[in-house]
């Protein structure tokens, strides 16, 4: 505990230093998302409190610099504020919200997606404990170590200058794969990119699950792909993203559907049977639970907004 209390303030100094850069690099721009010149680095910029869109969550490290937020997965909601940050290692349904945001100190992220294979590279060299055998959940909420942040002030810097980014982005970025496998959530991380660890072969079967989330789900399949038992599969499944085979397709599927009614103006029965719904209804009052409202209220909501 000693520890923590000592290097928490000094990250909060240091996340001053780097939401200056970051309010630098995004003010005057109108979308909430800015992509930069560092492929992997992006920022988030949100004037106001918010309810953010569900939406899959690739494997990605999030630095909050300014504000707060909370983040929803199976009805279960954490928060994250300054020098605080999240990391994502499997393909997840996460919805969220801005909580502390406002025109003045809108909040602020750094972004940066994390690469499966350049994480094993890293593992590769610095030798580290062998992967246990029980998973860890595919994400985490962690204090940031000042170490971590001054790795994303460097990052950033490279903006002014973008002559040097590709010489030295990447060895940056490798820095920062290696503070978060000597960090508190070491483990976690060692497991998105463990050849053979419960997390990877979880993970392949969740890509499945995506490229193939309009035809029924044969979980004797997925076990047998992922070498598991049935009730080891499940048992992993829902260790690592906190939900069902069945619960993480439907999710997929309402969040498709949403996406399909919103940028093709597609009616809900169409857009349900294009995600592998067989009955309207069905689709509908999953829906209703899932977005807070019918099909048809919740795309008009969404356009007004």
């Amino acid at each position: 505990m000693t520890g923590k209390i000592s290097y928490r303030e000094p990250a909060i100094t240091r996340c001053e230093e780097l939401s200056a850069l970051v309010d630098r690099h995004t003010a005057g721009e109108n979308s909430s998302v800015h992509t930069t010149e560092i492929a992997q680095l992006s920022f988030i910029r949100q004037p106001n409190a918010s309810v953010v869109a569900p939406a899959i969550s690739e494997p990605l490290l999030a630095i909050v610099v300014q504000g707060k937020k909370a983040v929803l997965l199976d009805e279960e909601v954490y928060y994250y504020g300054v020098a605080q940050y999240l990391v994502v290692s499997v393909d997840l349904p996460l919805s969220s919200s801005i909580i502390d945001a406002t025109p003045e100190r809108p909040y602020l992220c750094v972004k940066i997606n994390l690469d499966p294979v350049q994480l094993c590279e890293i593992i590769a060299q610095i030798h580290p404990a062998p992967v246990k055998k029980e998973s860890v959940r595919g994400w985490f909420i962690s204090d940031a170590e000042p170490a971590l942040i001054d790795c994303a002030i460097r990052l950033t810097r490279l903006l002014d200058t973008p002559q040097d980014i590709p010489f030295l982005a990447p060895m940056i970025v490798r820095e920062i794969y290696y503070r978060l496998l000597v960090g508190e959530q070491a483990e976690a991380v060692r497991q998105i990119a463990t050849s053979g660890s419960n997390m990877q072969r979880i993970a392949a079967m969740i890509k499945h699950i995506k490229v193939n989330f309009t035809a029924p789900l044969r979980i004797e399949d997925l076990a047998e792909q992922a070498h598991m038992s049935v009730s080891s599969f499940h048992r992993h499944f829902k260790e690592i993203t906190s939900m069902s085979p069945l619960q993480y397709q439907k999710q997929l599927r309402l969040l498709t559907a949403r996406q399909i009614m919103l940028a093709e103006n597609a009616d809900a029965t169409t857009a349900a049977y294009r995600v592998g719904y067989e009955s309207p209804s069905q689709f509908s009052r999953e829906y209703s639970r899932m977005f807070g409202a019918p099909p048809i209220k919740d795309i008009e909501r969404l356009r007004i907004a």
